[in-house]
Parts: structure tokens; C-alpha cells; sequence
């Protein structure tokens, strides 16, 4: 837990670290270099740099050249999972007008503060051209719509509420089956500690709060979770209390924090730990073969259940790309925006990235395996907003809840948490 220490207190120096730093390396953007043999260049922005969903991004990149040969891609990629050191980087570029042609957002609440700061396009027209309204479902048209007009393209779903476990880890400690249950899931936790194996593992920073929003989801359920995020909610409810006393008792049975997600995950996979939960993302990195994910066998080297307590629930979030106002190659971020929302694109891209398209009309013999079942819950399932990655809070919001998280993981003090999860609420509430 060492290293998670000094987060709330670095936050704003490494918010500054981005913005000055130049070239490659973890957090940074490196700069566009000049278009080759006269093509126009395309500056995707994006946090897609780990395995599966980088396979999936040059997947569509592949596409976009071969559609468009006058355009030459270029990956202004930023590590860091969640896509939280890209987004500080991406402010620094808006605030001084030299935004990218495009660049990556989670669809919903997320993108309202670009929107408000008048840093978008409106993306009807396309939406209009593309007939995209008959493709995408309704409630997703709902969800990234603002006063009518739609900010952005969404070029997958994702499901948050995912636990990926090690069957043989779980068979030594005597755990028949996935806890369905957040009683049932500390329950198996403490088996697993018993065998010296490690109960659950965890990646950085912002995995503690995609933690929290399952067990969040898990004891309150849909309703009262989704609640949450209407003005008025009581974020001091005793519920609440119990909530945050199940995600204090969960977090005693984590692993050292690795560096990002797929270390943790790679601990699942390799038999080092029994659990981990984590969005579908996950689900590409296990299966891809080893050039781009660890190649591992699904039903034996992992498996997968929903978060405990949240079956029957699709905790959801999307990949959209946006289009800035200013861009320096706007005819070509539009050519890029085709090429995602597109049938082909999607196709391409989701099977590799670990997630279902956003369109209904897609080739659904491409998803397997876990893709099937997600397809299958998702037209299902009832919908709860993703907290860490953007539906359901605005990006002021969800820095106030990851601040109160790290604090937390600093003092270990739940009504602390408790009452700094109440301000974030009664300050940034849309």
C-alpha cells in the first residue's frame, strides 16, 4: 500500500510534470512529426498503450490508412490506466488552443466539462450522415446527448463489474464457485489468505476507486447506487456506512499495489492470486496471444462472474472520440470518426480491445467466449454509470472521490471517506 501514500499530495505536481515534459514515456505525448510524403497527418489522442487495447487501436488505424490513403495516422497515445495521466495532459493542450485532431473520452458525464468550456463540436451532422441514431441503442444516444445535440462517437461498451478469478487458486482453498455475494466474496478472501496465495490483487491508484464502485453496486444495488448521482443523494446514509465498510474489509486482503492493471490481472492468470476485479479490458489481455496479451486459456487459467452482489446489473462505460474545436486537421479527425463508429472499424477494434460494439448491427459471430456473454447481458441486464470512468460523474466529481479514496488508503479511516465521498457529492453534482 507504500506507494500509494504520496498520492493526493503529488497530484498536482504530476499534473505539471505532464504539461512540461516533452517527448515519450510513461504520461507523455510525444510530438506529431512531420506528415510523410505529403499526406496529411491525424493526431488520435488516446490512453490506449497496453495489450489488447493497443492491438485494437492499430487495428482501426489499418483501416483508416487503407480508406483513406491522403492521411497518415498519427498514435499520440499517453500511458496510465483510466486514461488519468492522458487527461491532464489533454487540459494543458485545450487550455493553450493546440488541441489533437481528435482524442479519446468515456462517454456520459465525463465530457460535460469540455462541453461547457465550448472546447467541441457538435457531432449531429454526423450522426445525421451516418444514420448512426437506427445503429446505436437508445439509451446510449440518451446517455452522451446534451441539450439534443451529441458530442461524440462511441466505438465500444465496456462492463466495469467483472470478477476475473484463478479457478485452480480458488479449488486449493476450498472455494467451490465464484462468490455471488459480497458476504460470500469476503468469506472466500479469507479462505484464499489461509493457503499464503494472495487473496486479491490490485493495480494503481485508480483501480482502489473502480474497486469501490463495485462494492458500491454490490451491497446498495442498482437502484439505490444509480441514486447516487441524483441531486440530493445522501452519500451519509447508513447504507452508504455498510457499503464502505465492506470496500475497508475488502481492501485488508489486497496484494502489494502493481504498477496498473495488468500486472494485476497478471497475478490472476499466473496463480499468484485468486482475484481481481476489473473491467472487460481484461478479458483481451488473458486471451490475446503472447505478442499481445498473455495467451492463457479461458475456463482454466481464468475465469469470470460478475462483481459480487451486481449480477444481473451491467455497470457500464464507453470509448468515444470527440472532435475539438480548432483541430489543425479537421477533415481528417471526421475521415477517423467514420472509421469508429463504423461497422467495420467496430469489428475490427472490440474483439482485440476486450469489449462489444456500440452498434447493434455488428458481426456477433466475432464475439466469443466472454464477448458472448457480455453481448447477451448487455441486451439484458440493468444499467448502472461507471464512477471511475466517466459516466456517472463529471471530471471535477471524480477527482474529489479519487482524493477522499487516497486518503482513505492513507488513514484508513471510514467516516473520513464516508464524509469526503458527501462533499464531492454536494460540490460537484451535476
Amino acid at each position: 500500500m507504500r506507494r500509494w501514500l504520496a498520492t493526493v499530495s503529488i497530484s498536482i505536481v504530476s499534473v505539471l510534470g505532464l504539461v512540461a515534459c516533452g517527448g515519450g514515456g510513461d504520461g507523455q505525448a510525444s510530438q506529431a512529426p512531420a506528415a510523410d510524403g505529403g499526406k496529411k497527418q491525424v493526431e488520435v489522442f488516446s490512453w490506449w498503450t497496453g495489450p489488447g487495447e493497443a492491438d485494437g487501436l492499430q487495428a482501426m488505424k489499418k483501416i483508416f490508412e487503407q480508406q483513406n490513403p491522403d492521411y497518415t495516422f498519427f498514435d499520440a497515445a499517453v500511458a496510465g490506466g483510466s486514461g488519468d495521466k492522458a487527461k491532464a495532459l489533454l487540459a494543458s493542450k485545450l487550455q493553450a488552443d493546440t488541441p489533437p485532431d481528435t482524442f479519446q473520452g468515456h462517454a456520459g458525464a465525463e465530457l460535460q466539462g469540455y462541453i461547457k468550456a465550448g472546447d467541441l463540436e457538435d457531432l449531429t451532422f454526423l450522426y445525421d450522415e451516418l444514420k448512426l441514431k437506427d445503429v446505436f441503442p437508445s439509451q446510449l444516444i440518451d446517455q452522451i446527448s446534451v441539450d439534443g445535440k451529441i458530442y461524440s462517437v462511441p466505438v465500444n461498451i465496456h462492463r466495469s463489474n467483472v470478477l476475473w478469478y484463478n479457478p485452480a487458486v480458488l479449488k486449493e482453498a476450498g472455494v467451490a464457485a465464484a462468490p455471488k455475494t459480497v458476504e460470500e466474496f469476503i468469506a472466500d478472501l479469507e479462505k484464499v489468505k489461509a493457503t499464503g496465495k494472495i487473496p486479491l490483487s490490485i493495480g494503481s491508484e485508480w483501480t482502489a476507486t473502480h474497486l469501490l464502485e463495485n462494492v458500491l453496486l454490490g451491497t446498495l444495488g442498482t437502484d439505490a447506487y444509480n441514486a447516487l448521482f441524483k441531486p440530493g443523494a445522501d452519500w451519509n446514509s447508513p447504507q452508504v456506512t455498510t457499503a464502505l465498510q465492506n470496500f475497508a474489509k475488502i481492501m485488508t486482503y489486497a496484494g502489494d499495489p502493481q504498477d496498473d492493471w495488468q500486472p494485476a490481472a497478471k497475478q490472476v492468470a499466473d496463480g499468484e492470486a485468486a482475484f481481481n476485479i476489473m473491467g472487460d479490458w481484461a478479458y483481451g489481455y488473458f486471451h490475446n496471444p503472447p505478442e499481445g496479451g498473455l495467451g492463457k486459456t479461458s475456463k482454466k487459467d481464468f475465469d469470470w462472474a460478475p462483481a459480487p452482489g451486481t449480477e444481473g446489473t451491467y455497470l457500464w462505460l464507453s470509448d468515444s472520440f470527440t472532435l475539438p474545436k480548432g483541430a489543425k486537421n479537421r477533415d481528417g479527425a471526421i475521415a477517423w470518426l467514420k472509421v469508429a463508429a463504423g461497422k467495420e472499424g467496430q469489428d475490427a477494434f472490440n474483439p482485440l480491445k476486450g469489449s462489444i460494439p456500440a452498434r447493434k448491427d455488428a458481426d456477433q459471430s466475432l464475439y466469443k467466449d466472454y464477448l458472448a456473454d457480455a453481448l447477451k447481458d448487455w441486451s439484458s441486464n440493468k444499467l448502472a454509470g461507471s464512477i471511475q470512468h466517466g459516466v456517472s460523474v463529471n471530471q471535477p466529481w471524480l477527482a474529489a472521490i479519487n482524493e477522499a479514496v487516497g486518503l482513505y488508503i492513507a488513514g484508513k479511516d471510514v467516516k473520513a471517506l464516508q464524509q469526503g465521498l458527501a462533499d464531492a457529492a454536494t460540490s460537484n453534482a451535476q
